[in-house]
């Protein structure tokens, strides 16, 4: 499980699930670490610059993947982009002494008011950042947060609901063929940008889908007077479709299964929940949500 899949934009100041990887866990908070850099900046202003870039990076690869290539450092030596499954060189980026004057030309692009629609310019950003490739290691994770800046400036304010890497996680291949049909068709952006808005529409639906099932678990809570726990497991509920008792131990470790199984209980009894399933195998899921 990667970060982008720890990352939930209603428990996103919680502490990460029990039993997740560490290395996972480590990288989550690095990301709000970055992405507190990110509200800082937006709440202050002033244009993009590569020291934020780099910043950005230090701040996520601290620790993890990328912490012991020089967090925070424009590379100065040539990297090289590899299929991990193949050992097969998949991209050269530019020699490392082109690097510094591509970073000036991309914050100077970025801060430029051209007339270019703002997630054009997010999608421009992220895959030039890719391009670049001016870190040893991190740069997919530094461009993804650095769209995501250049949505916030222009007024997408969605923060914390989502993680453009969501989409991208739930079919890699398709996301690499995007940032490689680049390449292959002399640097037209085209097929890259259709897909990251695709990207970026599917997550606005999903964050839209989420903060509908949010606002009706607040409504029944409220209704029939739910403890907190119990709007927990109701949410919870809404969000996944169904629940076993053991996923509901997993998400309330410190919790005995008897009090589960009372809570549980008297949702149904109000009328919230419905089982189907041998007892062992028992479902439950939320009436009229299937």
């Amino acid at each position: 499980m990667r970060w982008a899949r720890l990352l939930d934009s209603s428990r996103c100041c919680e502490p990460p699930a029990a039993g997740a990887d560490p290395d996972d866990v480590r990288e989550l908070l690095n990301y709000r670490r970055a992405f507190d850099l990110v509200s800082e900046h937006l709440e202050h202003g002033g244009p993009v610059t590569e020291g934020l870039i780099r910043e950005i990076h230090k701040r996520l690869v601290e620790g993890v993947r990328g912490g012991a290539a020089a967090p925070g450092e424009c590379r100065h030596i040539q990297n090289l982009v590899v299929n991990a499954a193949t050992g097969e060189t998949v991209y050269t980026p530019p020699p490392a002494c082109e690097v510094p004057i591509l970073m000036v030309e991309l914050v100077a692009w970025i801060n430029r008011d051209a007339g270019v629609h703002p997630v054009m310019v997010s999608g421009i950003a992220q895959f030039q950042l890719v391009h670049i490739h001016p870190f040893l290691d991190g740069n997919g994770r530094t461009s993804r947060l650095l769209a995501t800046l250049c949505l916030y400036r222009a007024g997408y304010d969605f923060k914390r609901l989502f993680t453009i890497s969501e989409y991208y996680d739930r079919d890699r291949p398709a996301f690499y063929h995007a940032i490689q049909s680049v390449r292959a068709s002399g640097m037209d952006m085209t097929g890259w940008l259709e897909y990251f808005v695709e990207g970026l529409s599917a997550q606005l639906v999903d964050v839209r889908d989420r903060g509908e099932r949010a606002i009706r678990r607040d409504v029944l809570v409220r209704q029939h007077d739910l403890t907190d726990r119990q709007g927990k497991i109701l949410g919870l509920i809404l969000e996944q479709g169904t629940v076993t008792i053991r996923e509901l131990e997993r998400a309330h470790p410190r919790v005995s299964r008897r009090s589960l199984q009372r809570d549980i209980k008297l949702l149904m009894q109000k009328g919230l929940l419905a089982s189907e399933g041998a007892t062992n195998q028992r479902e439950y899921r939320a009436k009229g949500h299937h």
